[in-house]
């Protein structure tokens, strides 16, 4: 792709010496590590006056970029400004919840909101470039890092990626509220092996293209500036050093132009995978396979230029690398605006920003069960008790929040929340498990909130067990036992398991909702919003289910609930069939009625699909009940007969309506070659459409059994 900056960047690489080349293709840590091992400012600064260093990361606060910047453009031989990166997941002042969370909105506007906001507040503070959205999806909730994936499905994914990107980016990187969005990690690391982080990924070509990548080449198509590579092996090559993905299928194949980063310390990593002899080794074989900025190590620029002159390493390749980081910096105007304006900063929240991020929790809280009807609470109850260990905590943030953020803006807790919104109700607070019992027998009703801390979810967060820790299971039955109405409040950053679930009369999935959870929280426990989220990953019976999600493959001999006493089916000897809550799951304070689907059409040649016809898809939806309130109508296909076996259920498209108390509408999709073909498992990468019977199913979650039928001819 062609740029307005061609001739500049032509240019400056002619007056470039190796070294210097080199150097743009370095980045440092500044200050604090994300890592093992790292250098300090000192070796920062060392770098920037000597062009051997062309970006940095986990620099904060203007003036430090101010400072740092000065010594790169007026004191470097060149004068080439530097990018500077940052782990901003989901907020810099503002906390949002974490993306898994965001994902249960089944509204991708939430993370674009996220997205410009977190963009407004980093670039005002000297931010270029901010390492999100991570896109990975995955079927393992022991990952530690599915907290901050969009859960187990690609389409729900890149649905999201987009808009991230968006939020991000908007329409021009240059401006002072917009930053460079980096997709990572590139590509498969939600398929690690037992969930244990940075583990095996071996995975067929078809299910690469299928399930892995589609959210990133969203992303690209999206504009994303970067993509960062990811720390695992793909079918037995570590990703920092697979030409295949990074070249072939990303630059080659889908025409990326920007700039593909590595992982912290992950060039030097080839050498620990085997697959690198040394660190000279590892950065042939890093920048040969196409990554062209090295995070955190040092190989690149202590190595290249003695492998440039030896022919190991290609002076085209090492021209395109460079190129496509002065390409970015020229995107986001660092040549021409260097220096961050001191007297624009944004230096904390604001109320209009917490209001976004108080709304955005609201709506990714996920009604999984309320039978008997607990909650609303009633605003004329006369006693509430809040127990539990995170009734009355502020470690509701979520992982990967900044830690100057963290000092400064704590997210409120669910008993202060529920004091303000309910001020003529007594609200005691427990947290033992016998003061639990008394405060319990006491008030009208109990609201019980258990979960993970933060700690336990994000990276190297693996869990082997997915119960609930610390003997919050006892506090549950102990409160049950009373025989007084409760609620389950349960945060937390992945699907967590146990019976209690099955006998709690009502539980919300409050996720780690962010600066306002507290507030959200309360927003949805009184009724003020009803719940509407959906659950965007299975939530499993129990561990050893794991993985289990809803676009499975059927087996050759699937569970059938017809046969109960059938043995020979695909299944546990010790465990019902079937996820305890599904995929798309959850329901509101509100009643709905779904119709069966109609097609515009039950019959369309292959052929007409790939020039760019669509079948239209109509879902009449009813509020049934007495209730203002919002339903996800979700539609799923599944290819009856294909040549690669394809998934009993694909969502393919989602629609969250708001509709008053007896309101109805008719909810639209279309499908497309998109929807209806797939990719085989050629290398070169072929999609197809295939005639054959396609079942069209709409509902509420992806159990739904409502269905049509499109035959592709």
């Amino acid at each position: 792709m062609s740029s307005d900056h061609d001739a500049e960047i032509k240019e400056l690489l002619g007056r470039m010496t190796p070294v210097e080349k080199f150097g743009q293709l370095q980045q440092l840590a500044w200050g604090f590590n994300t890592g093992p091992g790292g250098p300090g400012t000192e070796d920062v600064e060392t770098a920037a006056r000597a062009g051997r260093v062309g970006s940095v990361l986990n620099l904060m606060g203007a003036a430090n970029a101010n400072a740092l910047q000065r010594i790169a453009v007026e004191e470097s031989r060149l004068g080439i400004p530097l990018l500077y990166g940052l782990d901003v997941i989901h907020g810099y002042w503002t906390t949002f919840p974490i993306p898994l969370a965001q994902a249960a909105a089944f509204d991708p506007a939430v993370t674009e909101t996220d997205g410009a906001v977190s963009a407004r507040e980093a670039r005002s503070d000297g931010i270029h470039w901010v390492f999100s959205p991570m896109m990975d999806v995955t079927h393992e909730p022991r990952w530690g890092r599915i907290a901050e994936s969009h859960g187990e499905d690609p389409y729900l994914t890149a649905r999201y990626a987009a808009a991230k990107v968006r939020g991000y980016q908007g329409d021009d990187m240059s401006a002072d509220d917009r930053v460079a969005a980096c997709a990572k990690h590139f590509v498969a690391y939600g398929g690690a092996e037992g969930g244990r982080d940075y583990n095996t990924v071996d995975v067929s070509e078809q299910r690469l293209r299928n399930l892995y990548l589609p959210p990133f080449l969203a992303a690209v198509d999206a504009g994303a500036a970067t993509v960062m590579a990811a720390f695992n092996t793909v079918s037995g090559v570590p990703a920092h050093g697979n030409a295949h993905t990074l070249t072939d299928i990303l630059k080659t194949q889908r025409g990326f132009d920007g700039v593909v980063v590595s992982d912290w310390a992950g060039v030097d990593e080839l050498v620990v995978h085997g697959f690198a002899a040394d660190r000279a080794d590892a950065a042939r074989l890093a920048l040969g396979a196409g990554v062209d900025v090295e995070m955190a190590s040092t190989s690149l620029v202590e190595h290249g230029p003695d492998l440039l002159a030896r022919g190991l390493i290609s002076a085209d390749r090492l021209d395109d690398a460079v190129t496509r980081v002065l390409r970015l910096k020229f995107r986001l105007g660092l040549f021409d605006r260097p220096y961050v304006d001191l007297d624009a900063v944004i230096p904390e929240p604001t109320p209009s920003t917490r209001a976004a991020a108080r709304d955005v929790a609201a709506r990714c809280m996920v009604l999984l069960k309320n039978a008997p009807a607990i909650l609303p609470l009633d605003p004329s109850v006369s006693s509430v008790a809040v127990v539990g260990p995170f009734a009355d905590s502020a470690d509701l943030l979520g992982t990967w929040v900044l830690g100057e953020t963290q000092r400064r803006f704590p997210a409120g807790t669910v008993r202060e929340a529920l004091a303000a919104a309910l001020p003529d109700t007594l609200i005691s607070h427990a947290d033992g498990v016998q003061e639990a019992v008394d405060a319990a027998l006491a008030a009208d009703v109990t609201v019980v909130v258990v979960g993970e801390p933060t700690a336990l979810s994000g990276e190297a967060a693996t869990r082997s067990d997915l119960g609930l820790p610390d003997g919050q299971e006892d506090l549950i039955a102990a409160v049950a036992a009373t025989g007084r109405p409760y609620a389950v409040v349960l945060v937390g950053g992945r699907p967590l398991t146990g019976d209690w679930l099955d006998t709690a009369p009502a539980v919300l999935m409050a996720w780690h909702p962010g600066i306002e959870a507290g507030n959200a929280i309360a927003d949805v426990l009184t009724g003020a919003v009803n719940p509407g989220g959906k659950l965007p990953v299975t939530f499993p019976r129990a561990v050893g289910q794991v993985p289990i999600y809803y676009n499975r493959e059927n087996t050759g001999r699937p569970h059938d609930p017809a046969r109960p006493e059938n043995p020979f089916v695909s299944g546990y000897l010790d465990l019902a069939d079937g996820p305890r809550f599904p995929f798309g799951h959850g329901i509101a304070y509100t009643t709905f009625a779904v119709s069966a689907p109609e097609l515009s059409r039950t019959r369309i040649e292959a052929a007409a699909l790939c020039d760019g016809a669509a079948v239209e898809v109509t879902v009449p939806l009813r509020n049934t009940g007495d209730r203002a309130g919002d339903e996800v109508v979700q539609l799923y296909v599944h290819d009856r007969a294909a040549s690669v076996v394809q998934p009993v259920r694909r969502l393919r498209g989602f629609r969250r309506v708001h509709l008053a108390a007896g309101a109805e509408t008719v909810v639209r999709f279309a499908l497309g070659a998109d929807d209806l073909g797939f990719w085989t498992g050629d290398p070169n990468g072929r999609f197809v459409v295939e005639p054959g019977e396609i079942d069209v199913h709409t509902g509420t979650s992806s159990a739904t059994t409502d269905r049509c039928t499109l035959t592709i001819v």
